[in-house]
């Protein structure tokens, strides 16, 4: 049995500020350019107010990249693109600038954070900041077993719990959170079909990089196996985790609910972010008012679980790749959003403007 009670993030995570967010939508019906004329911007401004608890809303002056990173045995299959175990070689181009987010991440001055919790590798290949959470060596294979024992999974949770605190604690304003695995995919896509109690097919896409039509089949197949081990174990989300998600995933399901806890605004960026999420809402329905979706990727499943937390992408680019991309793309537009709601003047009096002369 495990010590972690998951109930009590319903009683920690508040709302973002109410009266705030009225505060900030009056300024701007107040500004020189009329409400609406900015879209999606506005209500970005008023989101960011809100969470801030500050009108006007600060700068996003302090953002953070973080990356969890883990191998999922079930790519054993054939379900991924990439060999089994092929995430490690994936950190390590992280780490050395190689990876979109790398270049991205550099473009916007923004530091990358990579959180090693079940890469199949030798820990002592990666740095000590990396592999220092680290649970176990790969998960198990969840079309046939459990990703990891209850035990593994509470110590995974906890270590997503304590990066967002270290984050937190350390001033970070606003984090991006991403993934890089091989076969998370397809854990993400159980969880999705678990929580919103849909078929396989309709959650199963075809990854970051993209597989052929065989290889889709078997991904479908494993997602439907797992998925009869995870229903049985849907009141009890640090168990579902455990059957269905991994190392990676019930971390950066204990990242969420923290950074909600202690107030700090997560941009999320795939499918395998936004099934953590839905698994984020079923734990305390509070939480994904903390949450920004980022883009639309595409994957089905990813379309489903933020439909269900009622999230409207910012973005529609298509990008899969993954590891905090495309929540890199979307902070320009939060930033830009930040900026807007601060320093546009006041002066809008609700009259039409007059037309130029001549």
């Amino acid at each position: 049995m495990s010590s972690l009670n998951l109930d009590d993030f319903t009683d920690l995570i508040e709302r973002p500020d109410g009266g705030v967010r009225r505060d900030a939508e009056a300024r701007r019906e107040r500004q020189a350019v009329p409400p609406g004329a900015l879209g999606r911007l506005d209500e970005l401004g008023e989101w960011l107010a809100a969470a801030q608890s500050a009108v006007p809303v600060r700068p996003v002056g302090k953002p953070r990249a973080v990356l969890f990173a883990g191998d999922h045995k079930v790519a054993e299959l054939g379900v991924s693109a990439r060999p089994a175990g092929g995430a490690a070689e994936l950190v390590r181009e992280v780490l050395e600038g190689a990876r979109p987010v790398s270049v991205l991440a550099r473009r916007l001055g923004v530091p990358v954070r990579v959180v090693d919790m079940a890469l199949d590798c030798d820990p002592e290949t990666l740095p000590a900041k990396v592999a220092g959470h680290r649970v176990r060596r790969g998960g198990g294979r969840i079309d046939i077993e459990d990703a990891l024992t209850l035990e593994e999974a509470e110590a995974a949770f906890r270590a997503g719990v304590a990066v967002a605190d270290e984050e937190a604690d350390s001033g970070t304003d606003l984090v991006v959170l991403g993934d890089v695995s091989v076969g998370g995919t397809t854990a993400a896509g159980v969880l999705v079909a678990a929580l919103c109690g849909t078929d396989a097919s309709v959650v199963t896409g075809r990854g970051g990089l993209p597989i052929d039509d065989l290889a889709w089949m078997r991904k479908c197949a494993a997602i439907r196996d797992g998925l009869r081990r995870a229903r049985p174990v849907l009141g009890d989300q640090l168990r579902l985790l455990a059957t269905v998600g991994g190392a990676d995933l019930t971390a950066m399901t204990g990242f969420l609910l923290q950074s909600a806890v202690r107030k700090m605004p997560v941009v999320l960026d795939g499918v395998v972010t936004a099934a953590c999420a839905l698994v984020g809402q079923r734990v305390a329905f509070r939480a994904p008012d903390w949450w920004l979706a980022s883009h639309d990727s595409g994957e089905p499943g990813q379309a489903k679980a933020l439909d269900r937390m009622a999230l409207e992408p910012l973005l529609s680019h298509g990008v899969k790749v993954g590891e905090g991309a495309g929540g890199l793309l979307a902070l320009p537009l939060v930033q830009a959003a930040a900026s807007l709601a601060a320093e546009l003047p006041e002066g809008f009096d609700g009259r039409e403007e007059p037309a130029p002369a001549g």
